[in-house]
């Protein structure tokens, strides 16, 4: 299976984009991204200096349009990519990518979001001295019991090794002086203390915006950063953006999700590394590609011939499947057990996934009839794998 990946802030670089620029199809494209988003991408991807782009209301735009191109270079026909792609995720801020990627935004929502986004969290950042820390190896309970003793959030939860600290510089300055045991200590050239509490009132604008912003059901597994969880419902992908801004990124519940699904092969979209560097670390045996350049597009279509398989919910929009949202056991829920004909209400529990950490819920956004079930009672289910398919009913399509 193939997981695609789509990077951060932090990743970038200066003049990344500027071998991209010579496609005149990536250049038109780029062109009218930075027309949606207010800001010239062309220019920060090329010319302008690393304090320019770090910028979090440049960074982030910039971010999301590269990941966007890159991916239609990639699939120049956009509906291939459901033909190979088993499933997508984006860190942080790369999540707005991976959502425009599997059809929940379009490209254009998805760059209004992202520029609306990065003005709300440098305008939050300014309220309060804040920033990062990478706290690299030590005992994992050992590290976030330190984080919580100095009122740090580990902000990034990057796997075996690697937990990003925030908070404030005085924060910060007190873990430096007292460090978790056999770790070392890296700050980071970063803007605040993203993904904690100081980025609420980002949450507050965004929460605004989000109101008005239709969505589509992905169209491949994504897999969120909140919780690793495969999400299958559109207008929850959205409600997750929003509230990623100030909540944790669990890159390594994402990582374990792709353990569970058996995935083989990892393509960072550009400006790539980072990710499949923590890839290599955490996911040994699973084989890597960071896009970085154009040059590299034809073995990056090789390697996706190669570990590509079709996506098991590309369905017909005339129906509606239920996924389970993590690898575990199904048994189907609820006071009345839902049989074929019968109809489900929108928001009602129609079964459970039950893993040796978690259970879950899954339940139905829109309601509708029951078409068909398709596992049985005890059946072990994988993410993103199809439990039912419902059929709209005359209020709820």
């Amino acid at each position: 299976m193939l997981v695609i990946v789509a990077p951060g802030q932090g990743a970038q670089t200066p003049g990344f984009l500027e071998p991209w620029l010579a496609d005149p199809v990536f250049e038109s494209r780029l062109h009218w991204l930075s027309a949606v988003a207010g800001l010239d991408l062309g220019h920060y991807g090329t010319q302008a200096d690393a304090d320019t782009i770090r910028d979090t209301a440049i960074a982030q735009p910039l971010l999301v349009a590269s990941s966007l191109l890159a991916a239609l270079a990639v699939f120049p026909q956009p509906a291939d990519a459901f033909t190979k792609v088993g499933a997508v995720a984006g860190h942080s801020v790369g999540e707005i990518a991976a959502a425009a990627g599997t059809g929940v935004l379009t490209a254009e929502q998805a760059m209004v979001l992202v520029r609306e986004r990065g003005k709300a969290m440098a305008a939050a950042a300014a309220q309060t001295a804040t920033s990062m820390t990478a706290v690299l190896g030590g005992d994992r309970d050992e590290v976030l019991a330190k984080l919580a003793e100095h009122g740090l959030t580990p902000a990034n939860d990057n796997g075996p090794g690697q937990i990003v600290a925030a908070g404030t510089v005085e924060e910060l300055a007190a873990l430096a002086a007292d460090p978790p045991a056999k770790s070392r200590l890296i700050p980071l050239s970063v803007a605040g203390a993203f993904h904690t509490k100081h980025m609420e009132p980002a949450v507050h604008t965004l929460a605004g915006y989000a109101t008005a912003i239709s969505t589509h059901d992905p169209r491949t597994r994504l897999i969120s950063n909140r919780d690793g969880q495969v999400v299958h419902d559109g207008q929850d992908v959205l409600r997750r953006l929003v509230t990623q801004v100030n909540a944790p990124v669990r890159w390594d519940l994402c990582m374990q999700t792709m353990a569970d699904l058996e995935v083989t092969g990892i393509l960072e979209l550009p400006p790539a590394g980072t990710l499949t560097g923590i890839a290599r670390r955490a996911l040994k045996g699973v084989e890597t590609f960071a896009l970085k350049t154009p040059d590299q597009l034809d073995d990056a279509r090789a390697f996706v011939d190669k570990h590509g398989s079709p996506s098991e919910i590309d369905a017909s929009p005339t129906w509606r499947l239920l996924v389970a949202p993590m690898k575990g056991i199904f048994t189907r829920s609820g006071q009345v057990l839902r049989e074929s004909g019968d109809t489900v209400e929108a928001g009602e529990v129609v079964a459970k996934v039950k893993s040796l950490r978690d259970e879950l819920d899954v339940k139905a956004p829109h309601g509708g009839i029951v078409v068909e079930w398709l596992v049985e009672e005890g059946d072990p289910v994988a993410p993103g794998q199809p439990l039912v398919r419902l059929h709209p009913n005359g209020a709820s399509s």
